[in-house]
């Protein structure tokens, strides 16, 4: 037991510096982002599937709580003429990785 109690009190410096550096590293790049900055919107079509003849697309913007701009896409029929029409919101998870949300 006392053998273990020494490893670990001579590995300790170093975890504790290991996590210190690795909070300042993620502090510095979260001081270097602004959220409020304005965003700039890709006109060219940027999804990953095909874009079909049947629907008109456009980005939209809006504020959330928070007052973050957020960015989505907006898709409509285009045969709909003036009649009002159901909406579908989707949204991905916001805490996730890209690797962990769907599509």
């Amino acid at each position: 037991m006392k053998a273990f109690t020494r490893k670990l009190t001579a590995a300790m410096p170093a975890m504790l510096l290991c996590a210190s550096l690795s909070g300042v590293t993620t502090m510095s790049y979260a001081g270097t982002t602004n959220p409020n900055a304005p965003v700039s919107l890709v006109e060219k079509w940027d999804k990953t599937f095909a874009e079909s003849a049947k629907v008109t697309h456009r980005k939209v913007t809006f504020q959330n709580r928070y007052g973050i701009t957020l960015v989505g896409d907006l898709y409509i029929p285009k045969d709909r003429g003036e009649r009002k029409l159901a909406a579908i919101a989707v949204s991905g998870p916001f805490g996730a990785v890209k690797e962990q949300s769907s599509g």
